[in-house]
């Protein structure tokens, strides 16, 4: 069986959620494939290429694909899918963006974001906002799976893979890239944070995430917030941690007056250490939390910083 994986990257450097999708690749068996679709992106390719588990490396190197437009790339991935049986990429914008368009041009059903593989043609994945998981298996002669990369962990960056480079350009020509409105921060990105500590509507406005920031520059972590403090406009929608926002599973996740909505719990229950902070007993997070501290946040997070 042959694999194809889609290389997630800014066109320099290669997301360590990639390295989490072969993971899968190696569940299912098989030669695999990398495609990185970029441009000026051969540093990319060479990381690509010391991945564990990879034989060969793609390389579509073109101004057309430098912002990855879904309508551009799909195309090209479509194309390439002639010669793979399996088709994978990360379950992140990219790839969330771009890979329903490939299963529609191949006339197959999209498996979405996988968090276990059983064997080649069946595969773990949570539905209704996580509550349930399902075991679903695909008779399609070509199977188009976006991989939830908390379920795996990172392959080793010890490989030799051959780069191949391709002359493809598909430009379809009905979009084009505007700008690029990207949050600064010297924190760590949020999706491959070892730390997170999230913030709820419990804060009660966007000045009190301040209280948060001490305690996240001390254990060097990223700062998330539920889905009710981004509706309440306290933070931006790029701290959104849930269903609908990050999938987060990271070492130590401190939740902060946040009450624990299902479709928040979707997104960090994964996580291998979770401290819930709430001041009401009944809060549904601490049922998933490991510790679990009923206290007023504004006493107890100046607290904690002092004694971090």
């Amino acid at each position: 069986m042959s694999i194809l994986v889609y290389a997630e990257h800014d066109n320099s450097t290669l997301k360590a959620d990639t390295l989490k999708t072969v993971a899968a690749a190696q569940q299912m068996g098989g030669d695999i494939t990398i495609l990185v679709a970029g441009y000026n992106c051969q540093s990319v390719a060479e990381q690509a290429a010391k991945v564990n588990g990879v034989t060969k490396v793609l390389v579509a190197d073109n101004l057309v694909y430098e912002h990855q437009l879904a309508e551009n790339i799909s195309l090209l991935v479509t194309e390439l899918a002639a010669d793979y049986h399996v088709v994978l990429a990360t379950a992140l914008t990219t790839g969330k963006n771009f890979m329903p368009r490939v299963a529609a041009l191949l006339d197959v059903a999209q498996i979405s974001d996988i968090t276990a593989v059983v064997n080649a043609d069946t595969f773990v994945r949570p539905i209704y906002a996580g509550n349930a998981i399902a075991t679903v298996q695909s008779v399609d002669i070509k199977k188009v799976i976006t991989v939830r990369s908390t379920g795996f962990d990172a392959v080793a960056t010890d490989g030799a893979a051959e780069i191949t480079m391709l002359d493809k350009v598909t430009d379809a020509g009905v979009s084009s890239h505007v700008r690029d409105e990207l949050t600064v921060s010297k924190r760590p990105d949020l999706g491959a944070a070892s730390i997170v500590i999230s913030g709820g509507r419990g804060m009660q406005n966007g000045d009190n995430f301040k209280l948060l920031d001490g305690i996240a520059d001390k254990l060097g972590a990223a700062i998330g917030a539920s889905r009710a403090a981004v509706d309440a406009g306290f933070v931006p929608n790029d701290m959104q941690v849930g269903q609908t926002g990050k999938i987060v599973a990271p070492d130590l996740y401190i939740a902060v007056g946040i009450s624990g909505a299902i479709q928040h719990l979707a997104g960090m229950k994964d996580s291998k250490v979770i401290v819930a902070i709430n001041k009401d007993p009944e809060a549904p997070i601490f049922q998933v939390a490991d510790y679990g501290l009923v206290a007023d946040l504004f006493e107890a997070l100046p607290e904690l910083e002092s004694a971090l």
